[in-house]
């Protein structure tokens, strides 16, 4: 919410619920109690989010920037997404071939699918060929057929990471290879020896937008195998190289995506999804190896990782909707036949938390909007009952870890829970000789 002032202190406050009825049932255990340990990842970097909050519910060397191989291509596919949402791109469009695109494509120690120039393609064919095969060849000729050539659409990439508030990070290409591999095509300023680098944390956030803004990206990354060009001479049969699809060596019950990583650099990498129960996790493992040795480490680190996020944290309701905050000062208002008003959630408050948390202690911060404040940072009459008058965060208390975007609890709007009426001239004016009166003693 734009315009929001944080107001004092005293509105950062242990909250104490005792007529929520829905928690009256949950033990009495407190928040150290509750906290559970965090699983040791073997790889360079771990982190788990709940993709609808952003919650964090791991963090392991989240904030080091690290090589992320094809989990590069999860930008390029949201940006496609997003020019076929806008109604500038068609899944039945045909896509030409250019002769960097074809040299890459017939290079089959990189990930690819066989492409002719003298051929056209649908997008959707190439769109599945990247989403499913991390086809190198195949993005490259969707970068170019967007956005005229790849290192336009390297400027569209990094605008849009920056939009999402990502900025610790090296973009060189759209594919997430070396740029050695790359034919010379590099992007201006970069060396032979560059790729694209992110922290886990902003990967989480890239894997969050993909799916709450385009959540059909897991019909496509869910395929565990597909036929490319069924029925001519470039068949070739597409297994995902996400190996805990149903079928695949590391099959996990529920996994749905969402893309792998591998180059020598950044080791055997991926990012996860599943939902069990009407939870969903994004998980991410950067350099599960040293290298490319144990393809399969990557896959047994985020089976670990999930089956400890699934066992240990459940999402738990702290607030209903028009629910009054409780155990704050009331909220100043200025002409009004009352002087204070009390706040009340707009809508269903639930946070994700460890198991058999006491979520009654809870705290809240409350950010006032600032265009509604007048000098004195109060409000004035009349106000509505119902009318948002800016935003609370709640927390758990002794939650560390915070959410992806580096907010440390959920965010909610805050409503006025009753209607202040302007006081008449004659309440008014007794009020100011009141106060004068007051000033003189």
């Amino acid at each position: 919410m734009k315009n929001i002032k944080r107001i004092s202190a005293v509105f950062a406050t242990t909250l104490v619920l005792g007529t929520f009825s829905p928690l009256n049932f949950i033990s009495p255990i407190t928040a150290e109690a509750a906290a559970i340990e965090q699983p040791t990842i073997e790889a360079a970097a771990a982190f788990i989010i709940e993709p609808t909050t952003g919650k964090v519910l791991l963090n392991q060397n989240g904030d080091e920037k690290l090589g992320i191989a094809s989990m590069t291509k999860m930008i390029t596919e949201y940006i496609l997404l997003e020019t076929i949402k806008n109604g500038d791109l068609a899944w039945d469009d045909q896509v030409e071939i250019s002769e960097y695109a074809h040299k890459v494509s017939q290079n089959y120690e990189l990930s690819n699918v066989p492409l002719r120039i003298d051929e056209t393609y649908s997008v959707e064919e190439l769109y599945q060929a990247m989403a499913i095969y991390s086809a190198n060849g195949a993005t490259i000729a969707l970068a170019e057929h967007i956005a005229g050539d790849e290192q336009t659409f390297v400027d569209m990439m990094r605008e849009k990471v920056e939009t999402w508030g990502i900025t610790n990070y090296e973009l060189y290409n759209t594919t997430g290879l070396s740029n050695s591999d790359l034919y010379g095509h590099i992007y201006p300023g970069s060396t032979e020896e560059n790729e694209n680098t992110m922290t886990a944390r902003e990967m989480a956030i890239v894997a969050q937008k993909l799916l709450n803004d385009f959540p059909d990206v897991l019909k496509t990354s869910s395929i565990s195998k597909k036929t490319f060009r069924e029925g001519t001479s470039d068949k070739i049969e597409m297994t995902n190289f996400n190996w805990m699809l149903p079928g695949l060596d590391h099959e996990r019950a529920n996994v749905d995506g969402l893309k792998t990583g591998t180059t020598d650099f950044a080791g055997a990498s991926m990012t996860g999804t599943a939902e069990e129960e009407g939870m969903r996790i994004i998980t991410i493992v950067m350099n599960a190896t040293n290298g490319q040795e144990d393809l399969g480490k990557r896959f047994v680190e985020t089976d670990k990782m999930m089956d400890w996020a699934f066992e240990n944290w459940e999402m738990v309701p702290a607030f209903e909707e028009n629910q009054i905050i409780e155990n704050i000062d009331p909220v100043a208002v200025d002409d009004g036949k009352e002087d204070v008003i009390e706040l009340a959630v707009k809508s269903d408050v639930s946070l994700l938390v460890p198991k058999n948390t006491d979520i009654k202690n809870t705290s809240v911060t409350i950010q006032l909007q600032k265009d509604l404040l007048n000098e004195s940072d109060h409000l004035t009459a009349p106000i509505e009952k119902g009318t948002e008058v800016g935003t609370a965060q709640v927390i758990s208390e002794g939650d560390e870890l915070g959410y992806v975007n580096g907010e440390e609890g959920e965010e909610v709007t805050v409503v006025a829970a009753s209607t202040i009426e302007k006081a008449n001239v004659f309440v008014l004016g007794g009020r100011w000789v009141k106060d004068f009166i007051s000033n003189l003693f």
